[in-house]
C-alpha cells in the first residue's frame, strides 16, 4: 500500500483530518515523565495511545530529537507506531533541500533508517532536490509551497511571469514533479485565501496544513478553501495545542480531549 492509499484509508476509518505534531521539548514536558530513562519516547507513547483513533497522521519534527540528542527516541517513536498503529501514516518533518548523492542519503535516512511513510522537502533547488525522494513511489513527498510563517511572503509571493512563486511550485507539483503520484503540498492555515488558490490549481492533491491552534489558523476557512470535493484532501496539523494541552500526570487525557475537540470542529465544516 502506498502513502496516498494509506492516507485515504485512515481518513475514512478514523473520520479525521487531524495530524498530531510530535514536537517534544523537554523543558515543556510534564515533570512526571522528565525523570524517565527515555522521557521523550514515553511522552510520545502516552499521547499516541491516547489519540490514535482520532487522527489521520503523526508528524514528528526531527529537529526536536536531533537538538536534544534523542535520535534514538525518534526511532523508538516511529517503531512503536509501526508495531502498534501501522494504519496511521508517519510524516517525518525534516524539510530537506539538498541535491545529488546528499539528497539520496537524506531520502534513505527518512525511508530506510526511520521507516517514515512521508517526508517534508524544500523545493528551492528544483527537481534535483526532489527526485531522490520522488523516486520512492510508495512514499509521500510533501513539498513546501505556501508556508504558515509570517516572513514566507519574502520569497513565496515574489512574482515571475505574472505569477507568484508559490503558484509556480503548485503548478510543477501538479504536473512534472508528480510522475509517481506521490506529491503533496504544505499550505499554511494562516493564509486561507492562498490555500483556496492552490486548491484550484491542484484539485485532488492532499495538503499538509500547519498553523491551526497555536499559530491561529481558522478551521472553518481551512475547510472551506482547502477540502477536496469529497470533504477530505487535508492533513491538518496541530502540535503545541495538543501535546501540551495538559501539564500534570493526566497530560495524555488532556491531549486526547484537545484532539477530539479539533477533530469535531473540523468535521462540522466538512
Amino acid at each position: 500500500m502506498n502513502f496516498i492509499e494509506q492516507l485515504n484509508n485512515i481518513w475514512k476509518k478514523n473520520n479525521s483530518l487531524v495530524c498530531v505534531g510530535l514536537d517534544p521539548d523537554l523543558s515543556k514536558m510534564p515533570e512526571c515523565v522528565k525523570a524517565h530513562q527515555y522521557p521523550i519516547f514515553d511522552f510520545n507513547k502516552a499521547i499516541i495511545d491516547a489519540t490514535a483513533d482520532l487522527v489521520c497522521a503523526y508528524k514528528p519534527q526531527a529537529a526536536y530529537y536531533a537538538g536534544q540528542n534523542a535520535d534514538d527516541q525518534l526511532a523508538m517513536t516511529i517503531d512503536y507506531l509501526k508495531e502498534n498503529y501501522s494504519e496511521v501514516p508517519v510524516i517525518l518533518d525534516v524539510k530537506r533541500g539538498d541535491i545529488g548523492s546528499t539528497a539520496e542519503m537524506y531520502a534513505k535516512e527518512a525511508f530506510e533508517r526511520y521507516q517514515a511513510d512521508a517526508v517534508t522537502v524544500n523545493p528551492y533547488m528544483g527537481i534535483d532536490t526532489l527526485k531522490p525522494f520522488l523516486d520512492w513511489s510508495d512514499k509521500g513527498v510533501i513539498i513546501l509551497c505556501r508556508t504558515s510563517n509570517p516572513s514566507s511572503a519574502e520569497i513565496q509571493e515574489l512574482v515571475a511571469d505574472d505569477k507568484e512563486i508559490y503558484k509556480h511550485v503548485a503548478g510543477y507539483a501538479n504536473s512534472s514533479w508528480n510522475y509517481n503520484n506521490n506529491v503533496l503540498l504544505v499550505i499554511g492555515a494562516t493564509y486561507p485565501a492562498e490555500l483556496g488558490e492552490v486548491r484550484n490549481l491542484c484539485p485532488d492533491m492532499p495538503f499538509l496544513v500547519p498553523g491551526v491552534g497555536a499559530q491561529g489558523g481558522d478551521v472553518e476557512q481551512v475547510i472551506t478553501n482547502g477540502a477536496t470535493a469529497d470533504g477530505n484532501g487535508l492533513i491538518i496539523n496541530s502540535s503545541r495545542g495538543i501535546i501540551y494541552a495538559g501539564s500534570n500526570e493526566k497530560f495524555a487525557d488532556a491531549s486526547r480531549q484537545a484532539t477530539l475537540a479539533l477533530r469535531d470542529m473540523i468535521n462540522q465544516y466538512r
